[in-house]
């Protein structure tokens, strides 16, 4: 391949990380295929080559965030002890959200990206439902209900807040952990 000219593989990274910056600025329902190829500088047919719909463009954006954190969930549900099940999750959990904030804007903010938390993924329950199985357990107290649904959303929200942008990860994922365990009822570290 000549210098400067980009593969496939290339392009469709490109492509993915351009729609993630603009889905965060004008929603997935803002933002057409048309105003992707332009931001690429490709035309649209370029932009179909990788994707037909805009819905699988939003799919592939989300998709590295959802593996992770279904790695997460998987590995949480293995541990024995609900202590060490909620530990696990919320350090997964948190984790995920500092690494890719950008995503997690969207997940709080956009109707579309939010759908896939909580439709199935990869043939599983959707998220929000093993997550609180995990942190709540079989007796579904309310109390620990409304704490974890506080936790988790809180979480999310908070990680991806504008607000804290320029906060450093490290600093952002202490926080982050500090509070949920203070919510969850969890020892500090």
């Amino acid at each position: 391949m000549a210098a400067g000219v980009a593969g496939p593989e290339d392009t469709r990274t490109r492509l993915l990380a351009t729609a993630l910056k603009l889905f965060t600025e004008h929603g997935v329902q803002g933002t057409s295929l048309q105003m992707i190829a332009d931001a690429l500088g490709v035309t649209k047919a370029a932009v179909y080559y990788h994707f037909k719909t805009k819905d699988e463009i939003a799919e592939a954006v989300a998709e590295p965030g959802l593996r992770e954190l279904d790695a997460v969930v998987e590995e949480a549900e293995r541990q024995r002890r609900r202590g060490a099940r909620t530990d696990h999750l919320l350090t997964g959990f948190v984790d995920v959200v500092v690494r890719h904030r950008a995503l997690i804007s969207l997940f709080s903010s956009d109707p579309t990206i939010a759908r896939m938390l909580t439709c199935s993924w990869n043939g599983k329950e959707n998220f929000r439902v093993r997550m609180m199985d995990l942190l709540v357990g079989p007796e579904r107290d309310l109390g620990r209900l409304v704490a974890a649904q506080v936790a988790i959303a809180g979480i999310a929200l908070t990680g991806g807040s504008e607000d804290l942008a320029a906060l450093d990860d490290e600093s952002l994922r202490r926080h982050l952990l500090d509070v949920g365990r203070k919510l969850l009822g969890r020892p500090r570290a």
